[in-house]
């Protein structure tokens, strides 16, 4: 399971660890990765992913799943997400047209 957000793309970024002589070593800095289950309103089905704290906030910002969904860069997203996304829009598609 690699160490991206589903949503934001989010990933490991690399830095030093410079200690108090001024010693640099190289590291990790890691997003901080949670399991979440989500809602789709439009769809009436929850979802798990794999997303950062902060993407979880721009989420509930934005006004759900669905919402965040509709804006989001297809690049960003992950293949799960990009799914549900066109189901999404499918299913808003059908509902327009009905």
């Amino acid at each position: 399971m690699s160490r991206r957000c589903e949503l934001t793309g989010k990933g490991p970024m690399s830095g030093n660890n410079v200690s108090h002589a001024k010693n640099r070593t190289r590291r990790r800095f890691l997003p901080n990765l949670q399991e979440v289950t989500m809602m789709s309103d439009t769809l009436g089905r929850s979802f798990r992913f794999r997303i950062s704290n902060a993407a979880l906030r721009s989420v509930d910002h934005r006004g759900g799943l669905d919402a965040y969904l509709a804006k989001a860069k297809d690049d960003e997203l992950s293949a799960d997400a990009l799914k549900v996304k066109k189901e999404i829009a499918k299913a808003v598609a059908a509902k327009a047209t009905a």
